[in-house]
């Protein structure tokens, strides 16, 4: 892999961080309702014309569709690392059941009988 390739995922996680800190902030929120707002008060300015429908259209399909990579890339970053951490409490417990770190990686099925279990093993007497 060259260098130009490994700094793709660097300047794409940078590129998702700053999306998402942006626009999660109240001041985007803001910015899309006055642009909303901008574009219903100009329908009588174009007579509510089919470019006029389509403007908005086309804006809100791209934003959603770019936004959902964007949104993808935070939850990936974020639940690997809520992983990690919970791993690490895992393997560093006493009592823990290391079967349980990398749970994330089992079948629905392994993972409903190791819910199960938990359960079980919650309702047992003598249990804190």
């Amino acid at each position: 892999m060259s260098q130009r390739d490994e700094e793709r995922p660097d300047r794409f996680e940078r590129l998702s961080n700053t999306i998402a800190s942006t626009t999660g902030h109240p001041g985007a929120a803001a910015a899309a309702l006055g642009a909303v707002a901008l574009w219903g008060i100009l329908g009588p300015v174009f007579g509510f014309s089919d470019t006029w429908q389509l403007v908005i259209n086309t804006a809100t399909t791209i934003a959603t569709f770019l936004m959902v990579f964007v949104i993808q890339n935070s939850l990936n970053r974020g639940n690997k690392a809520i992983q990690l951490k919970l791993d690490e409490l895992i393997r560093t417990s006493v009592t823990a059941r290391d079967v349980l770190v990398g749970a994330q990686d089992l079948s629905e099925h392994e993972i409903d009988r190791l819910e199960a279990e938990e359960e079980t093993d919650a309702r047992a007497p003598g249990q804190d």
